[in-house]
């Protein structure tokens, strides 16, 4: 029966959404691995109430013009921005802004329906949302991104603000283009307000930390999965005393992406002494078997942060391989642990497969749904330890939320009170979904244990709301 209303809450999501694929399955990932709490609900009727919250609240489209300047002058290009304020049970909207070539409504909505789950993991009052359009920054000069930024806040100001909806950053979208798009609020609303943006500058009421809050979150939350996970098989003797201090000691990680989240969950691991073995990006895969050197990851740092460059201009080496229109998956590489970065479905079962026979015994996802559903199924029976990504990396929203409070008390905190604020949130996610997967007899079920944990908030301020009543 069970089964049957499953199937049927999923096949009336799909006509209500035709042709949306990654929507629907981020959709049918939450609905399918929630089975044992539907299967227990007794009086309650979650699956009724997951039908209620997979609907966005609401669905704003708006016209995107922006000029471009070649050889040929100007040309005027125009595409659709979107803002999925998808549920607002826990708090004001919040999820970041993506501007991409593959920006749909699909992938704006999945996007925004994983930022429920992943904001309410994080135990702060935020609800999920998300937004972007179709643009890639890429080769572009300053003024074309600033016009387009521009532009793109002409169609969403009306619809956002402190205590509505907090838009932040995300691919295609940092600190340069959350500066733009703030300073045209600014000019439209004929105010400041500094709660209205997050991932601001912090020359004015940014957060220390935001940029590295992603990264520094994935490493910190894995971390605590290794403490906690007490089996060890795959330490060596000497390591295994005082083995709670620092498990990422001596470890390959191999990291896909070389933006925000992979840079600086490459600068936390090697801190905590692992091996980053691998960086990738829309033209290849750089990869090294004894692991970057710091030079090498600062070098790395400079290419993409400063020169905007391809991992192709990296100096390679003997060790520094270069392996261009690969991604890091397709490499058969040896690892202990995968942290994929990049962006959805970058790992298909072919890559699944090759991380189990490379004896990848962890991966934690710092992208959104960067593993297809096929190739969780998969992994999940190959490796000891699975971190999904809205649990892996809240560490971003989390600090989002975090200068939020900020701006709302008129406070600057330093880096160290961020980071342990940040450690704090990750750890507490970490523990909320290894304890619920244990209360359903799922134990280290972390998938199970982030989707229960978080659908049950939501949820519950639902029913306290009377939303689920007739």
């Amino acid at each position: 029966m069970t089964d049957e209303r499953i199937e049927g809450v999923l096949t009336g999501l799909k006509g209500r959404h035709p042709g949306q694929d990654e929507f629907m399955q981020a959709v049918e990932e939450v609905l399918v691995s929630l089975k044992p709490l539907f299967e227990k609900q007794g009086d309650e009727d979650y699956l009724g109430a997951f039908n209620v919250i997979a609907e966005p609240e609401r669905v704003i489209k708006f016209r995107v013009q922006y000029p471009t300047f070649g050889e040929n002058g100007a040309e005027l290009h125009t595409t659709t921005g979107y803002r999925v304020q998808f549920n607002s049970a826990l708090g004001p909207y919040k999820g970041g802004l993506r501007f991409h070539p593959s920006v749909s409504e699909s992938i704006i909505k999945f996007l925004g329906f994983e930022q429920i789950f992943k904001n309410a993991l994080t135990n702060l009052p935020i609800g999920g949302g998300k937004g972007g359009c179709v643009f890639n920054p890429k080769g572009k000069s300053d003024s074309e991104v600033r016009m387009l930024c521009e532009n793109f806040m002409k169609g969403l100001y009306r619809h956002i603000g402190p205590d509505l909806d907090v838009p932040a950053g995300d691919i295609g979208v940092g600190g340069r283009e959350i500066g733009y798009m703030y300073g045209e609020y600014v000019r439209l609303r004929g105010q400041p307000d500094m709660g209205v943006l997050t991932g601001k500058s912090t020359d004015f009421g940014g957060s220390k930390l935001r940029p590295e809050a992603t990264g520094y979150g994935l490493v910190y939350i894995t971390l605590e999965a290794l403490k906690k996970y007490t089996h060890f098989r795959y330490l060596p003797e000497d390591r295994r005393a005082g083995v709670s201090e620092n498990c990422f000691k001596g470890l390959k990680v191999l990291i896909s992406g070389s933006g925000n989240v992979a840079q600086f969950a490459a600068e936390k691991v090697m801190e905590l002494g692992g091996h980053v073995c691998s960086f990738s990006d829309s033209t290849g895969t750089i990869s090294s078997e004894e692991g970057f050197s710091p030079d090498q990851l600062k070098e790395l740092f400079h290419l993409k942060n400063v020169q905007r460059g391809r991992l192709s201009a990296m100096t390679v080496s003997n060790d520094l391989k270069y392996h261009p229109g690969k991604s890091v998956w397709e490499l058969g590489l040896n690892c202990d642990v995968a942290l994929p970065c990049a962006t959805q479905n970058e790992i298909k079962i072919e890559g699944a497969k090759n991380l189990a026979a490379g004896g990848c015994w962890c991966l934690a996802e710092g992208a959104n749904m960067p593993t297809t559903n096929e190739a969780v199924d998969f992994l999940k029976t190959k490796v000891d330890i699975y971190i999904p990504a809205k649990a892996a990396n809240a560490g971003g929203v989390a600090t989002s939320a975090l200068e939020m409070a900020q701006n709302s008390a008129r406070l600057f905190w330093t880096s160290e009170e961020v980071d342990e604020k940040l450690k704090g949130i990750m750890n507490n996610i970490f523990a909320t979904a290894y304890k619920t997967a244990q209360d359903f007899d799922r134990p280290w079920d972390l998938q199970f244990g982030a989707n229960a944990a978080g659908f049950l908030k939501v949820y519950k301020a639902y029913k306290a709301m009377g939303y689920l009543k007739f």
